[in-house]
């Protein structure tokens, strides 16, 4: 399994961008995802609603998490009635 200077390098060298710039670029994105996921958690404990949801993370993200949800709530009532 690759290490994670293993992929910074990488990067580095295939995006012809500096180790500061990837590393950065690496912080913003998973501080991006931290955020989707958070807010996605808050509103599927409906803490927030549909609206706000989208409004800070996008629609897409929204109905994504909306059908993995149903997904899990589908596959958790098959199981109960096995």
């Amino acid at each position: 399994m690759e290490s994670t200077l293993n992929y910074i390098e990488t990067l580095t060298a295939e995006t012809h961008k500096s180790e500061s710039e990837v590393i950065a670029m690496a912080i913003e994105t998973g501080v991006k995802q931290m955020w989707r996921e958070h807010i996605l958690g808050r509103y599927l404990r409906k803490e927030i609603s549909r609206f706000a949801a989208i409004e800070q993370i996008g629609i897409d993200w929204v109905e994504f998490a909306e059908h993995q949800h149903e997904a899990v709530l589908e596959d958790l009532a098959w199981a109960r009635s096995s």
